[in-house]
């Protein structure tokens, strides 16, 4: 569809219609192959190319390093080349280097908030980060948030969020703790930790006889077994404690840790509201007081806004 959309505005912008590429791509788009993409490209005699992918195919990513081949710089919000075999991950930034392409993400993690941004930047000034520790899903926030704040069961909360499209189309793939595991890699190697995604811990949050084998809809009818575990888990906090799921990066003992704890309502962390995330920095200048970044983790909105964002940083660059 990317080639199909591409051509077609490319051709009726020519022609002075782009207004009706809409239309226009209903009738007359056709199948295609990425090899067409280059063939296109190459036939227009176009330069400064940017590859934008907003999917989150396993499978498109493979393209990658062709497409920076074939003269694109890339601009993704897809998370899974960045938690790829390391050996891939640096295969493909040796390719961007050497032909000098641009591979910008900072949606992976964080939505629309400077996450990556900042550590890049920190890390490249020489700043010694010691620790990373943040509610790195938007999800995952809204949960406990609402579950420590309202005596509601924890299953009544999970439901009203997959109501409101807050959790993923099976829940389970939030309360795995796997997209978060996928988040916290990826910023471990910003700082070179040589790490894959089975190396991180994750506190996964599903029962084994609601996991494996179930469907979303047998899932759905027994979701009120997670009371029991999350009441539990509430009756051990203290007044002044919440809920807190976490994604924690130590650098100095290279170690990646998803998990639900239990935080003091007075930290950045604590005091989260709605579907906000949170990122704790700590580093050597800040010492014990964490450069705090926070704001919407999740969302169209705020997602599309900083894939945007990469694509005007490329192209001030070009210039």
């Amino acid at each position: 569809m990317f080639l199909q959309l591409q051509i077609l505005q490319s051709h009726f912008y020519e022609n002075g219609a782009i207004d009706q590429w809409t239309t226009n791509f209903k009738n007359y788009a056709g199948p295609y192959t990425i090899e067409d993409l280059y063939a296109f490209a190459k036939a227009k005699n176009y330069h400064n190319l940017i590859a934008v992918d907003v999917t989150a195919s396993p499978d498109f990513v493979n393209h990658y390093i062709n497409l920076v081949d074939n003269g694109f710089h890339i601009v993704t919000a897809n998370k899974i080349a960045n938690t790829l075999p390391y050996e891939f991950y640096k295969d493909l930034r040796d390719r961007l280097e050497t032909r000098n392409k641009q591979f910008l993400y900072e949606t992976n993690v964080g939505a629309g908030l400077p996450i990556i941004e900042t550590i890049k930047n920190l890390h490249a000034s020489g700043e010694e980060i010691h620790k990373i520790r943040g509610v790195f899903s938007g999800s995952l926030s809204y949960l406990f948030n609402t579950f420590s704040q309202e005596e509601k069961r924890f299953s009544e909360i999970l439901l009203e969020a997959d109501a409101l499209g807050l959790t993923e189309p099976d829940a389970r793939e939030d309360l795995s703790g796997k997209d978060v595991a996928r988040k916290l890699l990826i910023l471990g190697r910003e700082l070179g930790i040589r790490k894959e995604v089975e190396d991180v811990v994750i506190q996964n949050l599903v029962p084994p006889e609601l996991n494996g084998r179930t469907t979303r809809s047998e899932f759905l009818g027994s979701i009120k077994t997670l009371d029991a575990i999350f009441d539990k888990n509430k009756a051990e906090l203290d007044h002044n404690q919440v809920l807190r799921h976490v994604g924690e990066l130590d650098l100095p003992a290279q170690s990646l840790e998803v998990k639900l704890v239990k935080e003091n309502k007075t930290t950045a962390l604590g005091q989260t509201q709605g579907a906000d995330a949170v990122f704790e920095i700590y580093t050597a200048s800040y010492g014990e007081q964490p450069l705090v970044i926070q704001g919407a983790g999740a969302g169209k909105a705020v997602t599309a806004r900083g894939v945007l964002g990469d694509i005007i940083k490329v192209a001030q660059s070009l210039n």
